[in-house]
């Protein structure tokens, strides 16, 4: 990949750096005024502890970018770390960022001191201290009660651990094959050599899911144990080397004589192929000290988040942008070892050719913002990604929705596969596999998966198709684990309608010219849904009644939320809505409620937090805007097709405050980097506003100045500027926007317009203008008939 890149540190002074962060770390629970003035890298910017409280549910540990390990501590929450707690159980190797159920959490491995005599690991739980905690890209700290003090590194299929002792003859490292997060179906656990241990894990349940997945590790010492043993649920025995159980406890512990050389290292290998497979990757990125692979890590993050750059704006805003750019970047994740061996969604073992497989697919999160931005700023990793999604298709017969690992867990609801793979197409991604690429979306636009698929995909396709929506049938029956479309019958009919107005303009660019009208037709479905009694979108059963309460706040039918947070998701035809509502000032009166507008601009930061709706999973039952879920986060936009894009700044400005510096900084679940992207485009100014196309809505940004390095391949100029200078709280409408110099009447633009400029430029001030309101300035709605722009 050919980029202009601005010069870096040298090696050597990158090195230094990170070792620094020893030191100079982010520590919990909040910043210093030390703090106050941040470094020049962005990466001592990063504070990995936003989010880890108020089920936020990020996790503060060690990984690189996409990494396959995810190297952190497990306090007993949910899904692993909480800031709440105060006792580590263990440091285990695989963790999703802002997942809302448990998952992950394999092999917890722990140092104490003196007999081993507990296997559970809540038991043998140390306590530790905030004060005493530390954590930057690619490096955790901790010391803990015991008197032990534990680093954290990784590369990208290696977590490595040093753990420096008290002088004692008693130092053990307890590796705890038996528990996790998730739900244990079976562990093993084997001594190989004085040095050596590998384990097995096989494991299951997120949310509702069932299907289980294998991960293997190979754990290697950095000097010889003096005695080691097993255990088996609450036995443990000195001098055994195996240990195998089904949905109990085993595991192995290892001891070493600290009263000359304190510290221990140790470095585990994955492989979700084959225990040979995480040898290999073993011998690939093991046998470095832990101080470089630190130093490797920190050097892996900078080369990332330099790419953009911010110039100016509040010291606190820089610190949460760039925390929230590291979060874009952990997720999705290697799946395939170094030799490209993947086990496939049919549980075989294939080989990746001419790509890198990547997992963990957390879709209806994803295709709204994060896609997005990993194809602007990760375009080799985003072309891989999306291969890897067409890979699933072929080895299990059907594309996932969402996937954990080697499995689909059929968790959420909807056609969220579509926007993914065809903002993968619009951005440039899938050169050469266009065609296919169709072929694969057509079938599952068109069909459902059969009997013996594990996918559900479109499961109710066959009635939105028959009759133009999705029914709701709650209670009916579960084929399959995982969450039916036939529970939340009218925001599956949205997103299909979404996902068929995407592939329309797919099946056009592509001259299935007959597939883009009939998918465009679908596209409209979301009209058959809105009740002329109540004015809003409201579910139909499967005689066709609309049903359930009347009052939109009290709807039923929709996932995680209501159908005043629906009625937004209908960015393919933001003209037919409006109609629809009663024309532009009443769909304005209605979005002025929706967000308590008058009071927004009285108070932003205290509407955020009080008035619109809060708590990470309070769903359904309101009114407002939602900024902690995903239904609704392209709602701020609409504004932009309305004739008020002043009001879109306000709104979007006003969700930002819900973004900050501490434990208690993320807005809802992140959901493997959803929420983190939606924060770092809506602060570049530049959002996705009809995902799975290439149109980008217009908003003001946060800072006066962004520097964005990109890859020349799909980029030519190597990038582009956005700049508002003067921009502030109060300095923050636009008044007049140019690229390269000429005006830009419009409020969106399209990626091929980003391709050809160099600067993209906004006159801000401190009241709403004209800017953005003349015809044609909105994005424009799906025209299956037009020439791709």
């Amino acid at each position: 990949m050919a980029r202009t890149r601005r010069p870096h540190l040298p090696r050597c002074a990158v090195a230094v750096t990170a070792l620094a962060l020893i030191a100079g770390g982010f520590a919990a629970p909040q910043t210093t005024a030390a703090q106050a003035t941040p470094p020049q890298n962005p990466t001592e910017l990063v504070n990995p502890f936003i989010g880890t409280t108020n089920e936020g549910n990020t996790y503060p540990g060690a990984a690189v970018p996409f990494g396959m390990v995810q190297l952190s501590p497990d306090t007993g929450h949910n899904t692993g770390y909480d800031h709440a707690d105060t006792r580590i159980r263990g440091f285990s190797t695989v963790h999703l960022s802002g997942v809302g159920c448990r998952i992950g959490g394999d092999l917890p491995v722990l140092p104490t001191t003196g007999d081993v005599t507990e296997t559970d690991n809540a038991k043998y739980a140390v306590p530790f201290d905030h004060a005493d905690e530390r954590a930057a890209p690619g490096y955790y700290r901790a010391d803990l009660g015991s008197g032990i003090r534990a680093e954290l590194t990784a590369t990208a299929r290696t977590g490595v651990q040093r753990y420096t002792f008290p002088a004692t003859a008693k130092a053990n490292v307890l590796l705890n094959a038996g528990q996790a997060l998730h739900r244990n179906r079976a562990s093993e656990v084997e001594i190989l050599d004085d040095r050596t241990v590998r384990t097995s894990i096989t494991g299951s349940g997120f949310c509702q899911a069932t299907e289980p997945y294998t991960v293997h590790t190979l754990t290697r010492f950095d000097r010889p144990f003096t005695t080691h043993g097993t255990w088996r649920g609450a036995t443990v025995t000195t001098g055994t080397t195996t240990a195998t159980a089904t949905t109990g406890r085993s595991g192995a512990w290892l001891r070493f004589d600290t009263r000359g050389d304190r510290t221990v290292e140790a470095t585990t290998a994955l492989s979700y192929v084959d225990a040979p497979g995480a040898a290999r990757n073993l011998r690939a990125e093991g046998g470095r000290s832990f101080d470089r692979v630190r130093s490797a890590a920190h050097a892996a993050w900078e080369d990332r988040l330099d790419n953009v750059r911010v110039h100016g704006g509040d010291p606190e805003a820089r610190r949460t942008f760039y925390s929230s750019l590291y979060r874009s970047f952990l997720a999705p994740n290697l799946g395939s070892d170094t030799d490209g061996r993947y086990r496939g969604w049919d549980q075989r073992v294939h080989r990746a050719k001419g790509f890198t497989y990547y997992q963990n697919w957390s879709l209806w999160d994803t295709y709204r913002t994060q896609a997005q931005l990993l194809a602007l700023l990760a375009p080799r990793e985003s072309r891989d990604m999306a291969r890897s999604v067409l890979q699933i298709g072929k080895d299990s017969g059907w594309l996932p929705k969402w996937g954990y690992g080697t499995v689909e867990t059929n968790i959420m609801t909807g056609d969220p596969v579509t926007p993914f793979l065809t903002n993968a197409y619009q951005q440039g991604l899938l050169e050469g596999h266009e065609e296919e690429t169709y072929r694969a979306l057509k079938r599952n636009a068109d069909g459902v998966p059969p009997a013996d698929s594990p996918a559900v995909g479109r499961e109710a396709n066959a009635a939105y198709l028959e009759h133009g929506y999705a029914p709701y049938l709650h209670g009916r029956p579960h084929a399959k684990p995982g969450d039916s479309d036939f529970d939340h019958g009218a925001s599956a009919t949205l997103e299909y309608a979404l996902s068929d107005a995407a592939l329309a303009e797919m099946a056009r660019d592509l001259g299935h010219h007959e597939d883009a009208r009939r998918y465009a037709a679908r596209s409209r479905a979301y009209r058959t849904l809105l009740d002329p009694a109540t004015g809003f979108f409201r579910a139909r059963d499967g005689a066709g009644a609309f049903t359930g309460p009347a009052d939109p706040a009290h709807s039923v039918g929709f996932h995680e939320g209501t159908s005043w947070q629906y009625q937004w998701l209908v960015p393919q035809d933001l003209p037919g809505l409006i109609d629809l509502l009663g024309g532009r000032e009443r769909t304005n009166a209605r979005l002025d409620a929706f967000f308590a507008y008058e009071q927004l601009l009285a108070d932003p930061a205290r509407t955020a937090r009080e008035v619109w709706v809060n708590g990470p999973y309070a769903y359904y039952h309101a009114d407002r805007y939602n900024p902690q879920n995903e239904p609704d986060l392209i709602a701020p936009y609409t504004y932009l097709a309305t004739g008020r894009p002043w009001q879109t700044t306000d709104v979007v400005h006003a969700a930002l405050t819900l973004f900050t510096d501490g434990p208690t900084g993320m807005t809802g679940n992140d959901d493997l980097g959803t929420m983190s992207a939606w924060h770092v485009l809506s602060a570049l100014g530049i959002y996705p506003v009809r995902p799975g196309t290439d149109v980008w809505g217009l908003s003001t940004p946060v800072f006066p100045r962004v520097d964005l390095t990109l890859d020349r391949r799909h980029y030519p100029k190597g990038g582009f500027s956005i700049r508002a200078p003067g921009v502030t709280a109060d300095r923050r409408y636009i008044r007049a926007a140019t690229l390269d110099g000429t005006p830009h009447p419009h409020t969106h633009l399209t990626t091929d317009t980003l391709r050809a400029v160099r600067d993209l430029s906004f006159t801000v001030g401190d009241a709403p203008s004209t800017w953005g309101t003349g015809k044609d300035a909105a994005p424009p709605p799906l025209d299956p008939g037009a020439a791709r722009r």
